[in-house]
């Protein structure tokens, strides 16, 4: 299982966030989140979005903590992440 975790120092909504991903199959982060009572809300195409009182948590459950820099590095090795052209296609702009 290679679910990556980076830390809450994105803010947005009062508090900060993680981003929350698998360098292996999006199956496997879906799985891990569904495990963990993370909302569906949250997905992101490639991605959760979890709050800073999460983290702990799920650091806990087995999600491995990165740098923000490993992580996005370590998701575009693995070819899952969806580039910023993808994202905005798939929100009809």
């Amino acid at each position: 299982m290679s679910v990556l975790i980076d830390p809450p120092l994105w803010p947005k909504h009062g508090t900060v966030w993680s981003h929350l991903v698998s360098d292996t199959s999006i199956d496997e982060l879906i799985a891990f989140a569904d495990r963990n009572g993370i909302p569906r809300r949250g997905f992101d195409l490639d991605h959760y979005d979890v709050p800073a009182e999460r983290y702990d948590d799920l650091v806990a459950a087995g999600a491995e903590p990165v740098p923000a820099r490993d992580l996005v590095r370590r998701l575009a090795a693995s070819g899952l992440r969806v580039t910023p052209r993808e994202r905005r296609a798939s929100l009809g702009r």
